[in-house]
């Protein structure tokens, strides 16, 4: 798993690439703000707020699964994880 995981997230560019919300698959955007729930990116003009739990991402071409970040940033950011 590479480090990307361990980053900040704002100010990078996000894809969602799986989502058991149909609707959500293709979005991209650029992340404004995380809580330990939810990624808020926008999209041209629009603000969509993503829950982690339900979309599978990719920031700077690394999947990462938005059932293993469900933290705060900053417990995300120090945190050890488990290669899958």
């Amino acid at each position: 798993m590479s480090q990307i995981i361990n980053l900040p997230w704002l100010s990078r560019s996000i894809e969602v690439i799986d989502s058991t919300d149909p609707t959500l698959v293709g979005i991209s955007g650029t992340v404004v703000d995380e809580t330990r729930r939810t990624i808020v990116i926008t999209t041209g003009s629009k603000e969509i707020t993503l829950a982690k739990d339900t979309i599978k991402f990719t920031i700077e071409e690394e999947e990462i699964n938005g059932n293993i970040v469900g933290q705060r940033p900053e417990e995300r950011i120090g945190k050890t994880y488990r290669r899958s």
